[in-house]
């Protein structure tokens, strides 16, 4: 499924027209929470922000930032921090308690020989999706769109064309851009790729988490 397949027929609603509603008003709140939420875990279990920077790769700067609520935390900076503290994503964002914490998976959607599991159920706002790209060369067709996107690789290896921008992401890897810039992703051609794709408006500046690959380079 191409991102212009997600989205066909959106329809702006009032919050994607930069009304502020009741969601975004909750959604403000439960990331004002998030930095000092981060402290007192990171002070619970004895880490100094050198020590966590070490663990994660993110800078000290940056991390201090997170706890002060002066940087949105993004799901690229939270992962790596859950790793490190060795708890779920969940607790860092303070997500209410359920109470069936099972996930009943939507019936996965496969086009273009790509198998989506969508993992909202609301319309509208930010949806993501589990993504399994099989093994397979195609070529890259660049397009663009309104939007935001983030990928998360989970197993094996993934190509993204960005504008002028080719690289390659492996398991742990992220990516977010904004979608106005022509890109494509799939497989490398070397076997299937699994990644999570979240897909929102626009937002901060696109940040590419992987090295470019260099003209004649194999990777």
């Amino acid at each position: 499924m191409s991102e212009s397949d997600k989205h066909q027929g959106h329809k702006e609603t009032g919050a994607e027209a930069g009304v502020e509603t009741a969601a975004d008003t909750d959604t403000d709140g439960v990331l004002a929470e998030v930095g000092p939420r981060l402290r007192r875990i990171r002070k619970e279990r004895g880490a100094t922000l050198a020590g966590l920077s070490s663990a994660t790769g993110i800078s000290v700067s940056t991390l201090s930032r997170l706890e002060s609520g002066l940087r949105k935390p993004s799901l690229e900076l939270l992962l790596p921090i859950a790793r490190a503290h060795q708890v779920p994503l969940d607790e860092l964002v303070g997500a209410p308690q359920v109470g069936d914490p099972r996930i009943r998976a939507a019936k996965p959607i496969v086009m273009h020989g790509r198998t989506h599991w969508p993992l909202t159920r609301q319309p509208g706002g930010l949806q993501a999706y589990k993504v399994l790209e099989p093994q397979r060369k195609l070529e890259p067709e660049p397009r663009t769109h309104e939007g935001y996107e983030w990928l998360y690789v989970l197993s094996g290896r993934l190509r993204l064309v960005l504008g002028e921008h080719d690289v390659v992401l492996g398991a742990g890897e992220a990516a977010e851009f904004d979608t106005r810039v022509p890109h494509w992703f799939g497989s490398t051609g070397e076997g299937p790729v699994e990644f999570l794709s979240l897909f929102g408006r626009q937002g901060e500046r696109m940040h590419v988490r992987a090295r470019p690959k260099k003209r004649g380079e194999d990777d």
